[in-house]
């Protein structure tokens, strides 16, 4: 399951995508129609920033805005960003790959097997789908 801040990050970024130019959009106004807490909203899009994917301007006619198209932003970029590993185990991470504390060989693990195909199932998906997409 994804986290609030995820599933958040993803609304504000898709409801970005979705303006017809690339003005900044007051934070009030995606809090107020994707109906997630303002203040919430603010860290994500802080953390959002500081990853890449938004940019901000302060004052008059501010707020924020994507600094790359919504076909640019993968569901698992986003994921990846405010998540981490998409990977239900350490040891089937692509990206963030360790090995499990508690296992002796990954060839002989019960789990192993199944998580890289749990883990190649959602990346099928989520490394197609775009914000854009949303």
């Amino acid at each position: 399951m994804i986290s609030k801040k995820t599933k958040y990050g993803l609304k504000a970024l898709s409801y970005l995508a979705k303006q017809e130019t690339r003005k900044p959009v007051l934070i009030s106004e995606i809090a107020q129609t994707q109906n997630i807490s303002q203040k919430f909203l603010e860290s994500i899009l802080l953390e959002l920033k500081k990853k890449g994917f938004v940019g901000s301007k302060k004052g008059k006619g501010g707020g924020y805005y994507l600094l790359r198209s919504g076909e640019e932003i993968t569901i698992a970029a986003v994921f990846r960003a405010l998540e981490g590993p998409i990977a239900w185990l350490p040891c089937v991470s692509l990206n963030y790959y360790e090995k499990c504390d508690d296992c002796q060989d990954e060839e002989s693990c019960a789990l192993n097997g199944a998580m890289i195909q749990v883990r190649d199932s959602i990346l099928a998906v989520v490394e197609k789908q775009t914000i854009a997409d949303l």
